[in-house]
């Protein structure tokens, strides 16, 4: 519980690096997706179960520290869909796949279920028009956050003493 703990908190603190950073696209919502780091880590060290729990208490932390009911609720089913997506990926399918791969899936599915639920919040399904703008992004972002992972998790591999690194 004591490396979950870890990871829930470099997960807060990229939350917070990325919040401090300005997104160079006029467009709302678009964002780095630094958090997703450590769920892909997450998930790739110890698993499904711990990654969902790592998103679960970052999502809820972070919107303590700042931010609403409703990007809460944004935050968490997109998230978990993502992470849900990720793992199955991982898990199953690790030697198919790329870990950029997987995170630019992950990435898309981070949208479209935070559009879905907005959809459902505000009771318009037009949002869904919004969603090419998004996936645009959340391939980019996926792309970038994959390598950053495929360049890390050994690295913190060693740090947290986990297996044979």
């Amino acid at each position: 519980m004591v490396l979950l703990s870890i990871l829930i908190s470099q997960a807060l603190v990229l939350h917070v690096i990325e919040r401090a950073i300005p997104v160079p696209v006029p467009v709302p919502g678009v964002k780095l997706g630094l958090a997703n780091i450590i769920s892909l880590i997450t998930i790739m060290l110890f698993g499904f179960k711990e990654a969902v729990i790592v998103v679960v208490l970052r999502t809820l932390l972070s919107s303590l520290f700042g931010g609403g009911l409703s990007s809460f609720l944004y935050s968490l089913a997109g998230g978990i869909l993502s992470s849900s997506v990720m793992a199955y990926m991982y898990l199953k399918h690790k030697n198919i796949f790329s870990i950029p791969t997987i995170s630019t899936v992950g990435a898309v599915f981070h949208n479209i279920g935070q559009i879905g639920v907005a959809s459902l919040v505000i009771s318009n399904i037009h949002l869904f028009y919004y969603l090419p703008v998004l996936l645009i992004s959340g391939v980019i972002t996926g792309i970038l956050i994959g390598f950053t992972v495929e360049f890390t998790v050994e690295p913190v591999k060693r740090i947290l003493k986990i297996g044979g690194a």
